[in-house]
């Protein structure tokens, strides 16, 4: 989005969205059974996930924050097929909080997995212990995780999960990225190798990922839509003005409207927003049930001047670089993790994998911040912030 982009072009712009490309085979593909089951409060609706042949319910279940066995457990039993960890995630711990939890219902669910390797030799390992962890003899997806740049997709780890599918350990290789621009996604469609794309992709990224995930779609690549909720601010109490008290409440609604904007993208096979307890299961399932509408729009468009100054979008478009080596968009990833999810241990926890001395770096003594935002962030006060955390 630039920076003379209004509310209402954006908004315009993405109820365009579903009609652009809704051919033939794009209705065939949205076409499929919707089944009623009597433990789910809303029919559930399947995608077929790229040249994959797996049906996957529109919305998916992230495992990343969940702590709580049952809610996954419950969800699969209400009939959500696709659920997706990684070996990174609780320090392996949430692979086998899953495992445990889809054991007994393998059979009737698509799982996936990811490894953050950068060779051949690590990857392999992380199929083997992801493996065991899970409780299983195969993955549904496997990806190469978290890859910033078109370099981190090698001829090597392309081989690992070719040998990995050999073995029958995985079915489909996948790739995922979080920053929505242009080099990562055409170069893993120019490759031919990855069947499933798993990228961020939300109402506050406006137009800036549709092209990318729309080439991938049409070049075969199922799409996974992640981190869906922009940010999942849904309170905010270091902003106590009145003022800000209202968007708060506001934006206490925007969540399912988040997600209902997400899957009216026919580009979009299926998502998978992070759930912790049993209301945001329920709350995100009737995303499936109805259309995104007015009222959607009248919620994202508050939502979406609430976490202006909040959320970076990812869009790697940002001006100048931090002269101390800061990565900006990753610390503010890992600041919406404790104030957007309410995870602060998560957010700790990838902010203390940075190099010691970007850890050391400290915001506050530069008298001016030389990364600047064109989508509103208040790069400075984040940053200072993230450290003020977890430094």
């Amino acid at each position: 989005m630039t920076d003379h982009s209004s509310r209402r072009n954006f908004l315009t712009a993405g109820l365009a969205l579903p009609a652009a490309g809704l051919k033939t085979g794009v209705e065939r593909r949205f076409a499929p059974a919707i089944v009623s089951n009597s433990a789910s409060p809303a029919p559930l609706k399947y995608r077929m996930l790229g040249k994959t042949g797996m049906k996957v319910t529109e919305m998916g279940f992230g495992c990343m924050i969940t702590s709580d066995p049952s809610v996954i457990e419950r969800a699969a039993d209400m009939g959500v097929n696709f659920f997706d960890t990684a070996r990174v995630y609780g320090g392996g711990n949430n692979e086998r909080m899953v495992g445990a939890a889809l054991k007994s219902r393998r059979k009737n669910i698509f799982l996936c997995s990811k490894t953050k390797a950068l060779t051949k030799e690590q990857a392999l390992a992380d199929i083997d212990t992801s493996l065991r962890e899970l409780q299983t003899d195969y993955l549904d997806v496997w990806y190469l995780h978290d890859r910033k740049n078109a370099g981190q997709i090698t001829d090597d780890l392309m081989e690992a999960q070719d040998i990995a599918r050999k073995a029958g350990k995985i079915r489909f290789a996948g790739l995922s990225n979080h920053i929505a621009h242009a080099e990562v996604i055409p170069a893993a469609i120019k490759t031919r190798h990855f069947d499933v794309l798993l990228t961020s992709y939300n109402f506050a990224m406006d137009r800036i990922a549709a092209p990318y995930i729309a080439a991938a779609r049409e070049a075969g690549i199922g799409v996974v839509g992640m981190k869906v909720m922009a940010g999942g601010f849904r309170k905010a109490p270091f902003y106590p003005s009145d003022d800000q008290t209202r968007k708060r409440l506001s934006a206490e609604g925007a969540m399912l409207a988040a997600l209902k904007w997400v899957l009216k993208d026919p580009h979009v096979d299926t998502t998978i927003p992070s759930i912790v307890d049993m209301d945001q299961l329920d709350e995100d399932l009737k995303a499936m049930a109805a259309p995104y509408g007015p009222a959607d729009e009248k919620a994202l468009q508050a939502q979406l001047e609430f976490i202006r100054p909040l959320y970076c979008r990812m869009c790697g478009t940002c001006t100048g670089m931090c002269p101390k080596g800061v990565p900006v968009a990753d610390t503010l990833r890992f600041l919406m993790y404790a104030e957007g999810y309410g995870q602060f241990p998560l957010g700790r926890e990838r902010f203390q994998e940075l190099p010691e001395e970007v850890r050391g770096v400290r915001c506050s003594d530069c008298s001016q911040c030389a990364v600047q935002c064109p989508n509103g962030v208040n790069v400075a006060a984040r940053l200072i912030r993230a450290q003020e955390l977890f430094a």
